[in-house]
């Protein structure tokens, strides 16, 4: 119930775009990093499960179903409660979420229960018009990325040192 994470809902945009000199770390409130620094001076990289992670949720198809096995277009995300509007999937492929580029996520993935943890960075039902590039995941809990159905293309992904699987995908 106290996890943090950053959410992108389906109506939603973010626009991070950092540079190969200057990217945008995304750490817990822990880290005493400073704005220009690259290294952390207090975190290493076995610190995880600070906070949760970014979440990014579009309105890209998505194969699931329901708990009365039912197809469905649309689904909670994991991790997310469900007083809180966690919707992803629908039926625009080219669904745009924005950009992240040049972006650095540290110390995530907080734990919510069995199977239900939150990644360094989870994709529900993202579009192929969102730009994902240059990205880093270092000390997530759970899964570095982990995809739930969607189109959206990634490039230069580094995931580092994570609990469980470097990339992973579900709902295809």
């Amino acid at each position: 119930a106290f996890a943090s994470a950053l959410v992108i809902t389906r109506n939603g945009m973010i626009n991070a775009q950092g540079t190969a000199a200057k990217p945008i770390i995304f750490t817990t409130l822990a880290d005493d990093i400073e704005s220009g620094m690259i290294t952390s001076p207090n975190m290493d990289p076995t610190n995880n499960g600070l906070w949760g992670g970014i979440i990014i949720l579009g309105k890209a198809s998505i194969s699931a179903q329901n708990d009365t096995d039912q197809d469905v277009s649309e689904l909670q995300i994991e991790g997310i409660p469900t007083s809180v509007d966690a919707l992803y999937g629908g039926n625009d492929d080219a669904d745009n979420s924005g950009t992240l580029s040049y972006v650095s996520i540290r110390h995530g993935g907080a734990n919510i229960g069995d199977g239900n943890e939150i990644n360094g960075l989870t994709m529900g039902g993202v579009g192929s018009g969102t730009t994902i590039n240059n990205i880093e995941i270092v000390a997530n809990q759970d899964d570095g990325i982990e995809w739930f159905g969607g189109s959206v293309s990634l490039n230069n992904v580094l995931v580092w040192n994570c609990g469980d699987d470097a990339l992973d995908t579900d709902q295809d």
